[in-house]
């Protein structure tokens, strides 16, 4: 039983854990005040007829806070990640110079930041309902040892070891929508 109850506390720690990591790279979608590679994430060019994300096809690089650079591996495919750009509908006017397209960033309006703030909170609020449902199908599992003959005191134990991870990752949340709070806030 003592090996079913471990097994039950590393499954349900990296449920959880994995909640926090995919939160975590949902975030870096979130368009904040400055440019990141992450903002082109979901931008796909055509690719010799097959859709294909434009990181396999391009560095991509912020020389600033407000400027993306991207350069292609191969010169004949710029137009098509300019194309790719466009169509992604992010609101980005990129600049093609005939060797890398350039994108200004606009600054963020304070409607926008506001909008971008209620976004990372869906997202948080995800990863919450994530790690509180790792924390149900522990808890399930625990009474289903019950049942098979686990002491209540050691059920009640297990199960505050649970609520302890559940807290603990929930902080983690809050923290990091905190951050980017901040992040998306700040001039």
């Amino acid at each position: 039983m003592e090996e079913e109850l471990d097994f039950i506390y590393e499954s349900s720690k990296e449920a959880m854990q994995n909640a926090i990591d995919r939160m975590a790279n949902e975030m870096l979608k979130v368009r904040a005040g400055k440019a990141s590679p992450a903002m082109l994430e979901s931008v796909r060019v055509d690719y010799y007829g097959s859709q294909t994300p434009l990181k396999s096809l391009a560095n991509i690089n912020t020389p600033d806070p407000r400027t993306l650079i991207v350069q292609p591996f191969e010169k004949g495919l710029i137009e098509e990640i300019e194309k790719g750009i466009m169509r992604a509908n992010l609101g980005f006017n990129p600049q093609n110079d005939g060797k890398l397209v350039r994108i200004s960033i606009p600054p963020l309006t304070e409607e926008r930041r506001r909008d971008l703030v209620k976004q990372a909170k869906a997202i948080a609020e995800q990863a919450k309902v994530s790690i509180r449902n790792a924390r149900k199908d522990a808890n399930d599992s625990i009474k289903g040892l019950k049942n098979d003959g686990l002491s209540e005191d050691i059920c009640k134990v297990a199960e505050d070891e649970i609520q302890s991870f559940t807290t603990t990752f929930s902080h983690k949340v809050d923290t990091l929508l905190a951050e980017k709070e901040v992040d998306i806030m700040t001039l």
